[in-house]
C-alpha cells in the first residue's frame, strides 16, 4: 500500500504564494503520474495539475496555467506545487493523487488515479 501525505498548506492574502508538498511512503513505485487536484467548499474535486513519471511532462488546469507549478524529486518520492499569484478563488482542500499506470482515462479525470492523500486545506483571503 501507498500512502500519500500532503502539507503546506495555510491561510494566505491574495496575491500570495504558497508550497504544497505531497511525499509518498509505504510500497511506494515509479508512478506514471502525480496529480492535483482540489476541492472548494460545495463544489466537485477538480484536476489542477499533473506530472508524469519522467518529471518532465506536465499538463495544467488553464484557472492556474502561469501561476502554479509542479515539479518532483523522485529520490525522496516527493511532489511539489509552487502557487503564486494567488486568488480568493484558489481556496479549497488541496489532494496529492498517483496514478500507477496509463490506462484510457485522460490524466485531468479522477478516476485515472489509484491512490489518494487526505488533503491540506489553502485559504486565500481577499
Amino acid at each position: 500500500q501507498v500512502q500519500l501525505v500532503e502539507s503546506g498548506g495555510g491561510l494566505v492574502q491574495a496575491g500570495g504564494s504558497l508550497r504544497l508538498s505531497c511525499a509518498a511512503s509505504g510500497r511506494t513505485f515509479a508512478s506514471y503520474a502525480t496529480a492535483w487536484f482540489r476541492q472548494a467548499p460545495g463544489k466537485e474535486r477538480e484536476f489542477v495539475t499533473t506530472i508524469m513519471w519522467n518529471g518532465i511532462s506536465t499538463s495544467y488546469a488553464d484557472s492556474v496555467k502561469g501561476r502554479f507549478t509542479i515539479s518532483s524529486e523522485n529520490g525522496k518520492n516527493t511532489v511539489y506545487l509552487q502557487m503564486n499569484s494567488l486568488k480568493p478563488e484558489d481556496t479549497g482542500v488541496y489532494y496529492c493523487a498517483v496514478a500507477k499506470r496509463m490506462t484510457a482515462t485522460s490524466l485531468s479525470q479522477r478516476n485515472a488515479y489509484d491512490y489518494w492523500g487526505q488533503g491540506t486545506q489553502v485559504t486565500v483571503s481577499p
